[in-house]
């Protein structure tokens, strides 16, 4: 199934970038998870990662993960302050929100929160996280260590920010286009120069008469005792349940769950009231009046404790993670400096075969130059010998001629011996 969602990122301050992940037909998704858009903040490329349905709990699961972790370095490891918020949009302050710390690493390359929002709360039709089935989901990302900006004021108070700059674009778009024919001109008043002088001139106000001052209190009083709306005993009684149900939860809860819109009305509701035999005192009445802004605080108070301690979660967390990097390097070195010695010795014993072996080298070198000097000597040898035995044919032929001469003469003596004795 196709996803419809729109995605932008903006720089809030030079250190923090806010990511803005808007899904349509939210309530049709049928994927178990969720990916945004792939951002890029200080180097590194990120993501967003949601469960609509739940990551194994009944709460939407959100978290920050590094798109990329797998063809990162060994050893990577990247600290980032996040804030997380899905948007009430009917009321922006009443928006779910969670910041958390981490160090992100090969272990742990995605960080956030797996019960981050109730999924009933999520879908309630009074509730504006859904609205035309639309959620809308902003995450702020830090990763300087040194500041720590990022909080849930923070969060909900940003897009006031947007807001004036968007109005101040309308303006700059308006002067714009009278400038265009096409463009109705818009008339602009300017003040009349008696009313420029009025308003730079400051005059002491006349001291009131107590008998004005009375006159008009009375009268103010009784055009609000007039206009002031009436509840009866049973929205008195359900206001008052509305604000023991606020109370009954943690002041953390309350902070996020958004519920202090309809407890504004409750406590109106109560303090407005005003029956026979329930008549509230001016006492209690400004107590009940007060009552939001203490229950705020209380609440903002609650929070920053449970953001102070997930501060320290966190950053024992990354303590811990550094730990186990540290631990894991130092392994690694020692199994290198190990690897290192046994190469050591391997390039030793290669050192002693090859100075054997041009000792070898040098031996045959030098028998080779003996070969070649003998071998020289007997080819100047054998061209002598050449010679000589030429002229040794020569003489060895004559030999043979004058040793069959004396052969014939000697068989000619012989016979004239054997002449000689037959004859004596």
């Amino acid at each position: 199934m196709a996803v419809d969602s729109k995605f932008q990122s903006m720089d809030i301050d030079v250190k923090i970038k806010k990511f803005t992940w808007r899904i349509q037909n939210f309530s049709s998704l049928e994927v178990k998870k969720l990916y945004s858009e792939v951002f890029t903040v200080d180097g590194y490329k990120w993501r967003i990662i949601i469960f609509p349905k739940g990551n194994h709990v009944d709460h939407l699961s959100i978290y920050l993960d590094v798109a990329d972790s797998a063809t990162l370095p060994y050893g990577w490891s990247k600290y980032a302050q996040v804030g997380f918020g899905v948007i009430d949009q009917f009321d922006r302050e009443t928006s779910s929100t969670r910041v958390t710390q981490h160090c992100f690493n090969a272990r742990e390359a995605d960080w956030g929160f797996t019960t981050f929002l109730c999924l009933t709360e999520l879908h309630n039709p009074k509730r504006g996280y859904l609205l035309n089935d639309e959620c809308l989901v902003e995450v702020y990302v830090c990763t300087d260590k040194t500041l720590d900006f990022i909080s849930r004021e923070f969060i909900v108070k940003t897009d006031w920010d947007e807001l004036k700059a968007k109005e101040a674009d309308c303006v700059k778009a308006v002067m714009d286009n009278q400038k265009t024919p096409t463009t109705k001109p818009v008339e602009i008043t300017l003040p009349s120069p008696t009313q420029s002088s009025s308003q730079t001139v400051a005059t002491e106000p006349e001291e009131p008469a107590e008998e004005d001052m009375n006159t008009f209190f009375t009268s103010l009083e009784s055009e609000l005792s007039s206009s002031r709306m009436l509840y009866s005993k049973e929205e008195a009684k359900e206001a008052l349940a509305k604000i023991k149900e606020a109370l009954n939860t943690t002041p953390v809860n309350l902070n996020d769950s958004g519920k202090f819109s309809p407890l504004k009305q409750a406590i109106m509701i109560l303090a407005r009231f005003d029956g026979s035999s329930t008549t509230l005192t001016i006492e209690q009445k400004n107590e009940l009046l007060d009552l939001e802004e203490r229950l705020k605080e209380l609440a903002n108070r609650a929070a920053k404790a449970v953001q102070d301690k997930d501060q320290l979660t966190a950053k024992e967390s990354i303590k811990q993670t550094m730990t186990c990097n540290l631990e894991s390097s130092l392994i690694r070195y020692k199994e290198v400096e190990t690897e290192v010695k046994q190469v050591d010795q391997i390039l030793a014993a290669l050192r002693e075969e090859v100075e054997e072996a041009q000792k070898r080298k040098e031996k045959m070198l030098a028998e080779r130059k003996g070969i070649y000097r003998s071998c020289k000597e007997m080819k100047m040898e054998l061209d002598a010998l050449g010679k000589e035995l030429a002229e040794c044919e020569a003489t060895a032929k004559v030999g043979e001629e004058e040793e069959k001469s004396v052969e014939a003469e000697w068989g000619r003596i012989k016979d004239f011996i054997s002449s000689i004795e037959a004859k004596i």
